[in-house]
């Protein structure tokens, strides 16, 4: 196969894949989507509170907290993530939203992460909800990455921020990471 075959028929596929993706879920498809995005909402907040001390302190004083369970990170020169969510408030989902970032460079590999985004001012939060083009952080919002001191406890220089940011791994808290260009759409659930 020669590479002007072999890309178009990559471009081909790649196609008929994001045409599948914009295909409206019908209700009972909907309903399930959002009960599976609400247990894996559950399930990473469950494992932030635990294993980051002074997290669900950060959460009680958020107005409303954009959780992606786990997004897919993935790269061979040119990489991506994405990732669905829901928002939280009081405990209850009232919206879905996912994540996508594109990035280029020396990269290879992939992993899985849960995102957080603890929105601790009613003025981010709204700014957030009411863009209807999507939001991108470090255009529309900046994030304040939560990093955790020698002491194991949150640094407070980071939670005072209007919008905090955690990123969890199988092997604890990430720091000294960027959520700028980050992308985030409602879902249509």
């Amino acid at each position: 196969m020669n590479r002007r075959t072999f890309f178009s028929l990559t471009a081909i596929a790649l196609a008929s894949s994001l045409a599948a993706c914009n295909t409206p879920p019908s209700a009972n498809e909907a309903a399930s989507k959002r009960q599976q995005t609400d247990a894996g909402v559950d399930g990473a907040l469950k494992k932030l509170f635990a294993a980051t001390p002074g997290a669900q302190a950060q959460a009680d004083k958020a107005k409303a907290i954009l959780v992606f369970p786990s997004v897919i990170a993935a790269g061979l020169v040119v990489g991506g993530e994405y990732g669905e969510g829901a928002l939280r408030q009081g405990g209850t989902s009232i919206g879905y939203y996912k994540t996508s970032t594109a990035s280029f460079g020396l990269q290879i590999g992939a992993q899985s992460k849960a995102v957080f985004l603890m929105f601790m001012t009613q003025d981010a939060l709204d700014k957030f909800r009411t863009n209807d083009k999507g939001w991108t952080a470090g255009v529309d919002g900046s994030v304040a990455v939560a990093k955790q001191g020698a002491n194991g406890q949150l640094d407070t220089a980071t939670t005072g921020a209007p919008i905090v940011g955690f990123v969890l791994t199988n092997s604890g808290l990430m720091a000294n990471l960027s959520f700028e260009g980050t992308k985030i759409s409602k879902l249509d659930i």
